[in-house]
C-alpha cells in the first residue's frame, strides 16, 4: 500500500516550483500525494512580472473540514510557501486534526533568501512561522530563516562549529530534527547539515558547488527530502537524495540555462527518484 502525504503550499503555474515541483517528484519516489494549494500564481514571482495572483485561504479550511470527514490518514504532511499569518494559523490547525502517531510532519519555513526577508513578510510572520516549527518533526530552513528563526544577525561567514550550535538552537524551537540548507563552508562544497537531537547526532551532505542558483532548488530539496523522510529514510539518507537529486537536476540545466532561466530540469532526473 502506498503511503499517503498532503503538500500545503502555493500554485505557480507556468514556473517549475512550489506544487508543480513537489507534486512530480512526490509522486515519483512512490507516494500517493494529496495538495491544498494556498494561493495560484500565473507564474512565480522570480523574474516574472505582469502575473496573477488568487489567495485561497478561505478555501483551506473546508478541504480540511471535508478530508475530517472522510476520516483522511496521511504518513506526511508537507508545508512549503505560506503567504500570511492568517494561513500560518490554519495550518497550524491543521497539524492538529491531521497528526497522529505515524504522521511526520516537514516544514519548510519559507520566509526569504540571501539575507532579506520576502516581500509582504514582517516579524510578526517569523513568529508565527516559529510557531509552526515548534509542532514540526523536520524543519528545513536555510541560513537566512535561521536569522528569522532564531532573531540573530545573518550571516554568511560561519564554520562547522556554528552551524551546530544553530541547528540545536532551532531543535530547541520545538522540532527533533533541524536541517540548515545551502551550507558552504568555502572550501568549494555546498549542501545541507542536519542534527536530530532524539539521538544527539549530526550528519551532513555536500557535493561540489556550482556556480549557478537557478530557481526552484529549494523547493526541489525540500520535496525529495521530505518523500525519502516519509518514506523511512534514514536523515543521512534523505539528506544523501536531496542534495543529490538538486545537484543533478542544476547540472541538468546547465546547458540550456539561458532558455531555462525560470526553473530548474528536474524532470530529466526523476529516475534517479523512482529507482529508489
Amino acid at each position: 500500500m502506498l503511503k499517503r502525504i498532503v503538500t500545503l503550499q502555493d500554485i505557480s503555474c507556468f514556473g517549475k516550483c512550489s506544487l508543480t515541483a513537489a507534486l512530480p517528484i512526490l509522486s515519483a519516489m512512490g507516494l500517493e500525494t494529496a495538495v491544498i494549494p494556498t494561493a495560484v500564481l500565473s507564474t512565480h514571482t522570480g523574474g516574472f512580472t505582469g502575473y496573477t495572483f488568487r489567495d485561497l485561504t478561505e478555501d483551506i479550511p473546508a478541504i480540511s473540514k471535508h478530508w475530517e470527514d472522510l476520516n483522511l490518514h496521511f504518513d506526511g504532511i508537507y508545508t512549503g510557501y505560506l503567504g500570511s499569518i492568517e494561513q500560518v494559523k490554519i495550518v497550524t490547525d491543521f497539524f492538529d486534526k491531521f497528526k497522529s502517531e505515524d504522521t511526520v510532519i516537514v516544514v519548510d519555513p519559507v520566509m526569504g533568501d540571501a539575507g532579506k526577508m520576502y516581500a509582504g513578510f514582517t516579524p510578526e510572520f517569523a513568529g508565527e512561522m516559529k510557531k509552526l516549527c515548534g509542532k514540526a518533526d523536520v524543519i528545513v530552513p536555510n541560513m537566512t530563516e535561521v536569522s528569522l528563526l532564531l532573531d540573530i544577525p545573518y550571516t554568511e561567514k560561519y564554520d562547522e562549529e556554528y552551524i551546530k550550535d544553530m541547528l540545536k538552537q532551532l531543535t530547541s524551537l520545538g522540532c527533533p530534527v533541524a536541517i540548515i540548507t545551502g551550507v558552504c563552508y568555502g572550501d568549494g562544497m555546498h549542501g545541507a547539515v542536519a542534527y536530530d537531537s532524539r539521538c544527539d547526532k549530526f550528519s551532513s551532505s555536500f557535493q561540489p558547488h556550482i556556480d549557478c542558483t537557478p530557481h526552484g532548488t529549494g523547493d526541489i530539496f525540500s520535496s525529495a527530502l521530505s518523500g525519502s523522510i516519509i518514506k523511512g529514510s534514514t536523515v543521512q539518507q534523505a539528506l544523501d537524495t536531496a542534495v543529490k537529486f538538486t545537484v543533478k537536476s542544476i547540472e541538468a540545466t546547465l546547458p540550456d540555462i539561458d532558455k531555462y532561466w525560470y526553473g530548474v530540469s528536474f524532470e530529466k532526473c526523476l529516475g534517479m527518484l523512482t529507482e529508489q
